[in-house]
């Protein structure tokens, strides 16, 4: 099934580039085609992780954000293709009126390519808050994927208790929790700007990491990808 995933949340520091990358090797490792994007002007995390496959695009010009749907038409042979968006904060605004004046929605879903808004969450109001105006604005159509990010706090009961979970799940969405790598694991493969890929298989190197710390890793993505497992990205 061919998707568009925007990997939002809105605020900074909620995991979303995280989210990206490990979206990316997911799809790497079950050898299904993907392009990503990178809107982040100030950092290009996703680039940078993963410069063969994302590239980065300014949200706030249309001739950029046409580029995220018009990969899907690009795709030949009846390859079905995944796109991932890496969303910089502060970028909902732009993004949903790129989205209402070309009919996005409703141009995709006529191609089979479904849409998934990809919330992840903090512990806090502002999380909670931010997930309401995104049902606010794009309403019951696509698919929407809650993550709380457990890296980012571990007592979710304000989410979980609220109005704006409720209606998610009314409407069908997936509620996930991701757990966070260890620490000391996640800040070598951001010091060598190691995929996850090479965080695992690189060794004998200066950048390198040791071999519990790639088991880690190793174990951290089996979990993450049994997650991912659940919400059915590749059938």
């Amino acid at each position: 099934m061919a998707s568009l995933n925007f990997i939002g949340g809105e605020k900074g520091g909620v995991g979303k580039s995280v989210t990206a990358r490990v979206l990316a090797q997911y799809f790497i490792d079950k050898r299904l085609p993907f392009s990503g994007f990178d809107t982040d002007r100030s950092h290009n995390t996703f680039t940078r992780f993963y410069a063969d496959y994302a590239s980065p695009v300014v949200v706030d010009s249309y001739e950029g954000l046409d580029l995220l749907a018009e990969s899907f038409e690009e795709s030949s042979g009846g390859e079905q293709r995944n796109v991932i968006v890496d969303l910089a904060a502060q970028t909902a605004a732009p993004l949903a009126r790129w989205i209402r004046e070309s009919d996005l929605l409703g141009l995709l879903s006529e191609m089979g390519v479904t849409v998934n808004f990809w919330h992840l969450m903090d512990a806090g109001r502002d999380s909670v808050d931010l997930l309401d105006k995104l049902l606010d604005t794009y309403g019951e159509g696509p698919n929407y994927i809650v993550v709380k990010n457990l890296g980012r706090g571990s007592d979710f009961t304000l989410a979980n208790d609220s109005a704006a979970v409720r209606r998610a799940r009314s409407w069908g969405a997936k509620v996930i929790s991701l757990s966070p790598l260890h620490e000391g694991c996640m800040v070598k493969i951001d010091r060598f700007d190691l995929s996850f890929w090479s965080a695992i298989n690189t060794r004998g190197t200066p950048a390198a990491l040791g071999m519990l710390e790639r088991q880690r890793v190793k174990t951290w993505l089996n979990s993450t990808y049994a997650t991912f497992d659940t919400l059915s990205l590749t059938d």
